[in-house]
């Protein structure tokens, strides 16, 4: 409950009583600065008492006032005439929400940064921070739905990022009615559905890149960059044209083929991979009338001679034809704009994944085989087998065994709502070293290529039944596109190729560091999940300085992480600081992968634990 005092002006100087009174106000105003500090004091104490690991804000007691004029004497705080005008607490590994009602009371905030943390749960009700100038929420792990109301009444808000969280749904209607909104930055979620148009007309900066978002861009947003809307369905300046939509209430995904001549799509829903989102996603049959290219439709009684064959680089595997592939229902594993991804399960039988790339169209037949079949010969445990390929100039299917426990980013990102099972030390372990065995194996086998891998991220680890990894989309450097590739792929997002616009062998290196560091933190490396057009290096910064500013201790490590206490303290941070090592900026002193491998296989689960590594990390077969 906020204090209304009330000062009277001071006596003009012709009356007797002014320089009395100037002191008096001078006191006054001085007793009124004290009474604010011990209002925002009491305040800020309740507030870090509200955050789940508020302790780590040291400075921040109550025997000393938070402001001194314009100098905070509380680390994070920004003062003005005494007060607080602003909060900013940025990559201190802060848990918990914030509570807007406690924030409330400070009458003269402005500002709140909380960007690099892991702040989470229930999105808060900005609408009562009357006053608010600027939000700043990024690389935080709010994963919910955004209430219609959550900035309502906001009138003097200028700039909100809420960039790399989880948020869902749609971007409330209150956010499109901000009169002052300048700045919005969007990216990196899984918003969905139109983009609203904004009524204060054109935003001067904003992204909406790597979301869900579909249909045409807003007239009042065709001035930004393309870049700013990648990894989306959308058209429209400065995109492509919009392409006449075909009329589907419940279609959410087609393979568009470009190898058909008519499509039409049947839609059923099923139940399979609903935890792979917030809702459950419908698969797709496809019935196909392509008998120009030699497939006939499945409800017509003749069938041609010819057909589209998958060229099938494993002698073991039950052979299936295109039309089969084509029929089965799909669901979507993931879509970006390197390629999409689908399970299938192929006549009813075997469940496959089949990914379609985007910017292979510049390869050539024979080159694209020859390349296919090099990778075939890969054999490695933690390797994942393509199993078929499809060629054609304009488009280009993987197929490989579907991953039952989906993939490492999965599992340290998922929303609590997919119940999904939080990964434990040993596993994480685990699944680190068979990665790096995996990756050893590439430098090994295809020595010729600059960079084996060329993509590896915690999305492209899959996990079987006894989370054992296997690496895919490796090797395809030399298959993409290469004015796609340096937009598209982790190693042309490394410091190198920033700085000296090259890719080297431990390019991979750089990668894999960035993944340790994840899979340790849990934090979510900006864009490393989704594909961008925008230059990344400052955002990878963010996340490693965000690991190398805190304390080496029990603390930094995932929250969501169980199976470990004070006895594998030392083991982890050492696995952290080999994480760290692979992220060396100068290319020249980064490990080569056998130094990597050989650090590697020398953490242990437990410190001092004289482990026998094969009979304790050996999986079981997945059957």
């Amino acid at each position: 409950m906020g204090a209304h005092l009330y000062v009277r002006a001071p006596l003009l100087p012709s009356s007797p009583m002014s320089a009395h009174s100037g002191r008096f106000f001078v006191l006054i105003t001085i007793s009124i600065i004290h009474l604010v500090n011990g209002l925002d004091s009491e305040t800020l104490i309740e507030f870090k008492d509200s955050l789940i690991n508020g302790q780590k804000l040291t400075t921040w007691i109550a025997t000393n006032t938070p402001c001194n004029n314009d100098t905070a004497n509380w680390e994070g705080l920004l003062c003005a005439n005494g007060t607080v005008r602003g909060i900013k607490l940025e990559r201190k590994a802060l848990e918990g929400n914030i509570d807007t009602n406690i924030l409330s009371r400070l009458s003269s905030l402005v500002s709140i940064s909380f960007n690099n943390n892991n702040l989470k749960g229930v999105f808060p009700d900005f609408g009562m921070l009357d006053g608010m100038q600027e939000i700043f929420l990024s690389n935080n792990r709010f994963a919910s739905e955004i209430p219609a109301n959550a900035f309502k009444g906001l009138k003097w808000l200028e700039k909100l990022d809420l960039a790399n969280n989880r948020l869902i749904g749609q971007i409330p209607a209150s956010l499109t009615r901000l009169p002052k909104l300048k700045e919005l930055m969007l990216q990196g979620n899984e918003f969905e559905g139109e983009i609203p148009k904004f009524v204060q007309g054109k935003l001067t900066v904003a992204n909406f890149a790597n979301n869900h978002f579909r249909g045409h861009i807003p007239e009042g947003l065709q001035h930004l960059p393309a870049s700013q809307f990648a990894g989306n369905e959308l058209c429209g300046t400065p995109l492509g044209e919009c392409k006449k939509k075909v009329t589907s209430i419940t279609t959410i995904i087609s393979i568009a083929l470009a190898v058909v001549t008519a499509v039409s799509a049947v839609i059923f829903a099923v139940t399979i991979l609903s935890r792979r989102r917030h809702h459950e996603i419908p698969a797709q049959v496809l019935n196909l009338n392509t008998r120009k290219e030699g497939i006939a439709s499945p409800h017509k009684g003749n069938k041609t001679e010819v057909s589209m064959n998958l060229t099938f680089l494993a002698d073991d595997e039950e052979r299936f034809d295109f039309a089969d592939l084509l029929k089965s229902p799909a669901a979507i594993l993931g879509s970006g704009m390197f390629g999409s991804s689908y399970q299938t399960a192929v006549a009813g039988r075997k469940v496959m994944v089949v990914k379609r790339f985007k910017q292979m169209n510049n390869v050539g037949k024979e080159e694209f085989h020859e390349h296919m079949k090099r990778l075939s010969r890969l054999r490695h445990p933690n390797i994942q087998p393509i199993v078929a390929f499809y060629y054609r100039k304009d488009e280009k299917l993987l197929v490989s065994n579907f991953a039952d426990n989906i993939s490492l980013a999965f599992h340290l990102h998922g929303n609590q709502s997919d119940e999904v099972q939080s990964l434990n030390w040993p596993t994480r372990l685990k699944i680190i070293k068979g990665a790096v065995r995996g990756l050893h194996n590439l430098y090994i086998n295809l020595p010729s290529l600059i960079v084996p891998h060329g993509h590896l991220k915690s999305s492209n680890v899959l996990l079987t039944k006894n989370y054992n990894p296997l690496l895919t989309d490796y090797g395809l450097v030399p298959v993409t596109n290469q004015e796609h590739a340096r937009d598209l792929m982790m190693a042309y997002k490394s410091p190198e190729y920033n700085q000296l616009g090259r890719i080297s062998k431990r390019t991979d290196i750089w990668c894999l560091g960035i993944m340790i560091l994840e899979i340790m933190t849990g934090k979510i490396p900006a864009n490393a999940l989704h594909q961008s057009k925008e230059n990344d290096i400052d955002h990878t910064d963010d996340f490693i300085s965000s690991v190398t500013e805190q304390e080496f201790n029990i603390d930094m490590f995932d929250k969501e992480m169980t199976g470990f206490d004070k006895s594998n303290e030392g083991e982890m941070i050492k696995l952290l600081k080999i994480g760290l090592s692979c992220c060396e900026k100068d290319v020249k002193k980064r490990m080569d992968i056998k130094q990597v491998l050989e650090r590697i296989e020398d953490v242990r689960e437990k410190d001092g634990a004289e482990e026998d590594f094969q009979s304790t990390y050996s999986s079981e077969p997945d059957k």
